[in-house]
């Protein structure tokens, strides 16, 4: 016992100061990048974490250190190698780039809609000082998101628009305006959630209306509706079920049935429409999705969907409708808390721009991998392959194609899947698991989906210009 307290002392006594460990190269090295007192707090975990190791008797990476004569250098040499790694693992949680290999357009994990070229430079431009709410005209101060809602209302019909910064913030806010301490009448089949444990029930309770729930999942009548009015009702609530869909027995009043009862009884329709398109996009096989001007037309009030879907643009909220309501949320206090920021409305004006020249599959990359058609993704991925084989890939690596579909992600379309042909990769001695991870580390990392132990890559999700990147990836796996 008193010979295992004496090496542990020893141990504790060879420990570095956090001092002799800011005064390494490795700690120098980082001074520049993270400043002095990131890097004290760096090397202050960095040595508590080798103290509590030495407590708990564990055993440490450097040869010498653990021994009967344990070396202060070598505990040294530890300590810096530790802080280099804490370093690097705190770079890994930055935001960055990645290639999307998963086929999964929208990837939410992944950022969702990659943004146009267009919409990029205008975010570079809106960094700097720029006309949020400035009237370079009259000089005098301008709307903010002006141009962005004027767009909005071109394209959808609606007579007014609202811009807030993402599509659950655009919901409380109708809510809160339209129908706090009333009642709201939704349909059972309609309480979602979505990710990020996002409730439907749970956002109308933070506004302050009362849920009035009718019908049953499946099916939910017309008659269901009518008999929920109350002289406290304010809203006929049509939440868009974007990310699942009920078939077989079910029933559902159209969007023009509801309008038609809500006005009759002198109420609103609010018709939160998840993804919104703005144009019919059945040509692409996707079907089910709200036609925003087609729900304004068949009598919605106000129509609330999200610019990171598939609109193909920033994260941020939109809201159509009737002028008398939109301006009613424009007034309420909450909208100033919502409220999108200068980057998101430059980058969803831009986006808006190429609707408007009709120049959305070759502008919008969201919009370029849906519409991209079967023989093209055959054909880029069998040049991939054929280009793989023209370097020094590890004969460890076996790489084929086989037919697979691609998703559109972002809980929308769940229904609809896209033909495409899948790059598979296996390997003799790496399990697919331990293939996708060390992808994942690469530069830039490339993110995969792994099906019956094989790695599968879906070139409808990988820009053309990260194919030499790709590439590179995959031949530096190990033999």
């Amino acid at each position: 016992m008193a010979q295992r307290d004496n090496h542990q002392n020893n141990l504790l006594r060879a420990l570095p100061s956090i001092d002799s460990l800011l005064k390494t190269e490795a700690a120098q090295s980082l001074k520049a990048v993270i400043g002095a007192e990131n890097l004290t707090s760096l090397a202050r975990r960095v040595t508590e974490e080798l103290r509590q190791q030495v407590i708990a008797g564990g055993t440490f990476t450097t040869a010498r250190v653990g021994g009967d004569r344990p070396a202060a250098r070598d505990f040294l040499a530890e300590a810096e190698r530790r802080l280099a790694a804490q370093h690097n693992a705190e770079i890994a949680r930055r935001l960055q780039r990645v290639i999307n290999a998963t086929g999964v357009i929208l990837h939410t994990n992944l950022g969702r809609a990659p943004l146009s070229e267009a919409s990029q430079r205008a975010i570079t431009e809106a960094a700097e000082y720029c006309t949020l709410e400035s009237d370079l005209a009259s000089g005098s101060r301008g709307r903010r998101s002006a141009r962005a809602e004027d767009l909005l209302v071109s394209l959808t019909g609606a007579e007014a628009a609202l811009v807030v910064n993402n599509c659950a913030a655009a919901a409380l806010l109708a809510l809160t305006a339209l129908a706090r301490d009333g009642e709201t009448i939704i349909s059972r089949g309609e309480l979602v959630e979505i990710g990020g444990d996002f409730r439907v029930p749970e956002v109308m309770a933070q506004s302050g209306t009362r849920m009035i729930e009718v019908g049953t999942t499946n099916r939910t009548k017309l008659a269901d509706y009518r008999k929920a009015i109350s002289a406290n009702t304010r809203l006929i609530l049509r939440v868009h079920t974007s990310n699942y869909r009920i078939v077989g027995f079910t029933k559902t009043p159209t969007l023009h049935e509801l309008a038609v009862l809500a006005h009759d009884a002198g109420l609103l329709l609010y018709e939160d429409a998840g993804s919104g398109a703005i144009f019919d996009i059945g040509k692409y096989g996707i079907s089910g999705e709200p036609i925003i001007r087609e729900s304004f037309e068949a009598g919605a009030d106000v129509i609330s969907f999200s610019g990171d879907k598939l609109l193909g643009g920033p994260q941020i909220g939109l809201l159509v409708g009737r002028a008398n309501q939109i301006e009613l949320m424009r007034r309420h206090p909450l909208y100033r808390t919502l409220r999108a920021d200068k980057l998101r409305i430059a980058g969803l004006e831009a986006t808006l721009e190429s609707y408007f020249r009709r120049t959305t599959e070759s502008d919008i990359p969201a919009h370029r991998m849906i519409a991209m058609p079967f023989a093209e993704i055959k054909s880029r991925s069998e040049d991939l392959i054929n280009r793989l084989h023209k370097t020094t890939l590890s004969k460890a690596i076996r790489v084929e194609t086989i037919e697979g579909e691609s998703a559109i992600g972002g809980g929308a379309a769940p229904t609809s899947q896209l033909k495409t042909l899948l790059i598979s990769i296996s390997h003799a001695r790496l399990s697919a698991k331990q293939v996708a991870e060390m992808l994942r580390h690469s530069s830039p990392p490339v993110v995969t989906r792994i099906e019956a132990n094989h790695v599968l890559l879906d070139l409808r999700t990988v820009l053309e210009s990260d194919e030499a990147a790709l590439i590179a990836a995959i031949v530096a796996l190990p033999a």
